[in-house]
C-alpha cells in the first residue's frame, strides 16, 4: 500500500511538473491546432516524458524497497534492523521480582550468527542472548537458565518495564516482543519497509543473474537457447493460429452460413483461457513439442478469427457501393475494398494474440520441457530463486514489447491509411 501511495503521487507530481514545463513548448503543428481533440484517437500521442518518467519511477521504487546499491543510500526505504539488541523482562516467583537482560544479535543470512556471550547476573532472573536472521523471528524461553522455573509458578509480567501478559506483546527499539499463551517469548525483530530479497531481489542481483546464466548456461542451455525455443514456440503456434484463424474470421464476415456455424464454437472457446486446455492438449498430443504447439495454436486461433470477422463486419459499406457501381467484381471488392479496410483489426488482433501467446507459453514450457523460459521460471521457482524468475518475466516482457513495436511499425508500413475514410 506504500508503494502504491508513492507512486500514485509520483505520477500527479510529475503529470503538473511535466505540464507546467512543456506548456510553453508545446509544438505547433496541425494536431496541437485542432479545436475538438476527446474522443479523436490522432490527436492523443504519447507524453516522451511520462514514459521515461514511468518507466524510470518503478525503477527507483524497485531499488528503494529493496536496499539496492544502485541508487544513492538516502532515497532506500527503511530497511530491516541489523545489529545488536537488547530489551529488559521482568519475572515474578515466589511473591519476588527480579529483572534480566536478553541480548540479541540480528544479522544477514550470510552474516555472523554468533549467539553474544553475557554475564549470567546475580539475580535468580539470570540474562540471555539469541541470534536471529533477519526478517525471521525466534521464540525464547528465558526461564529455562534462571533459577526460578516455570514449576515454582516463575512468570513473565513486564517487558522494559511495560506490563505484559500471554498474548501480549511490547514494542522495543529494534523490535516486536510477544508472549505466547504459555509464557514464552517470541522475538520479532523490525522489518521495516524494504522487501525480503526471497520475495523481490534488487535489480543488480537481476543483471547478475542475467550474465551468470548468458555465461554458465541453466540447466544445460545457454540463456540465448531458452529464449530462442519459447520465441520459437510462440511465433509457430501463432502463425498456425494465424494462417487458420484469418480465413475462419472472413468467412464468418462474408457469409452467413459460415457465421451460423462457426460463431456459436468461436464465441464458446474465446473466454475458456488456454491453460484450461493444458490437461485435454497433453492427452490428445502428449507431452511433447506438438502439444505446446497445439496449445499455442489455440491461445491465437480464437482471437485471429475475431479480428478478421470484425475487420470484414467494420467495412464501410459505401465503399462496397461505390465499388460495386464502378462495376468491380465480387473478387475484386474482395481484393481492393474488404481486405484492406480490415488489415487494421487483424493487425490489432495480431497483438493481442501475440501477447496471449507469451502468456501462455511459461505454462506450456511446464510439462516435460528441457528448454524455454517459462521451463526456467518454473524451476527456479520450486528453489525459491526469486531473481531467476524476476529476470525470466522481465526477459519475456522485453521480447514481447519488442515484438509489439515490430507489429506496430509494420503495422504503420503497411496499413497507412489506417484512421482514414
Amino acid at each position: 500500500m506504500i508503494i502504491l501511495l508513492i507512486y500514485i503521487a509520483i505520477f500527479v507530481g510529475a503529470f503538473f511538473a511535466v505540464k507546467h514545463i512543456t506548456a510553453s513548448t508545446a509544438p505547433k503543428d496541425y494536431t496541437s491546432l485542432k479545436t475538438v481533440t476527446f474522443g479523436d484517437e490522432s490527436a492523443v500521442r504519447p507524453n516522451r516524458a511520462a514514459s521515461i518518467i514511468s518507466v524510470g519511477s518503478i525503477f527507483v521504487l524497485w531499488a528503494a524497497f529493496t536496499g539496492s546499491s544502485l541508487i544513492p543510500s538516502f532515497l532506500h526505504a527503511p530497511g530491516a534492523y541489523s545489529g545488536m539488541g537488547e530489551f529488559t523482562y521482568t519475572v515474578e516467583a515466589e511473591g519476588e521480582t527480579n529483572d534480566a537482560t536478553v541480548t540479541v544479535n540480528v544479522h544477514d543470512k550470510e552474516g555472523d550468527a554468533t549467539v553474544p556471550e553475557v554475564a549470567l547476573g546475580d539475580g535468580f532472573a539470570k540474562n540471555d542472548a539469541v541470534s536471529i536472521v533477519k526478517y525471521r523471528s525466534k521464540l525464547l524461553r528465558v526461564d529455562q537458565n534462571d533459577e526460578r522455573g516455570r514449576d515454582v509458578g516463575a512468570k513473565i509480567i513486564a517487558i522494559n518495564g511495560e506490563a505484559i501478559a500471554p498474548g501480549g506483546e511490547v514494542l522495543t527499539d529494534f523490535a516486536r516482543v510477544a508472549m505466547t499463551p504459555k509464557g514464552t517469548l517470541n522475538i520479532v525483530p523490525k522489518t521495516g519497509w524494504q522487501m525480503e530479497p526471497i520475495w523481490l531481489p534488487p535489480p543488480e542481483n537481476v543483471l547478475k543473474r542475467v550474465g551468470d546464466i548468458a555465461t554458465d548456461g541453466f540447466r544445460n542451455f545457454t540463456l540465448w537457447e531458452h529464449l530462442g525455443f519459447s520465441l520459437f514456440r510462440v511465433i509457430l503456434g501463432f502463425i498456425f493460429g494465424a494462417l487458420v484463424g484469418i480465413p475462419l474470421g472472413y468467412a464468418m464476415g462474408l457469409s452467413n452460413w459460415f457465421r451460423g456455424w462457426f460463431d456459436p464454437i468461436v464465441e464458446f472457446m474465446r473466454p475458456v483461457p488456454p491453460l484450461a486446455l493444458i490437461p485435454l492438449v497433453i492427452i490428445w498430443a502428449g507431452i511433447g513439442e506438438v502439444g505446446k504447439i497445439i496449445l499455442l495454436f489455440l491461445a491465437a486461433l480464437w482471437i485471429m478469427a475475431i479480428a478478421a470477422r470484425s475487420g470484414v463486419s467494420g467495412v464501410n459499406i459505401t465503399k462496397v457501393h461505390a465499388a460495386y457501381s464502378l462495376g468491380a467484381s465480387k473478387w475484386q471488392i474482395m481484393r481492393h475494398v474488404i481486405v484492406p479496410n480490415s488489415l487494421p483489426e487483424i493487425f490489432t488482433g495480431a497483438r493481442v494474440a501475440m501477447g496471449v501467446c507469451w502468456g501462455t507459453v511459461v505454462a506450456a514450457e511446464l510439462v516435460a520441457a528441457e528448454k524455454g523460459a517459462g521451463m526456467m521460471i518454473m524451476v527456479a521457482s520450486k528453489f525459491q530463486n526469486t531473481d531467476i524468475v524476476l529476470m525470466g518475466i522481465i526477459l519475456i516482457g522485453v521480447i514481447g514489447f519488442s515484438i509489439d513495436v515490430l507489429m506496430r511499425w509494420a503495422e504503420k508500413l503497411l496499413v497507412p491509411w489506417k484512421g482514414r475514410s
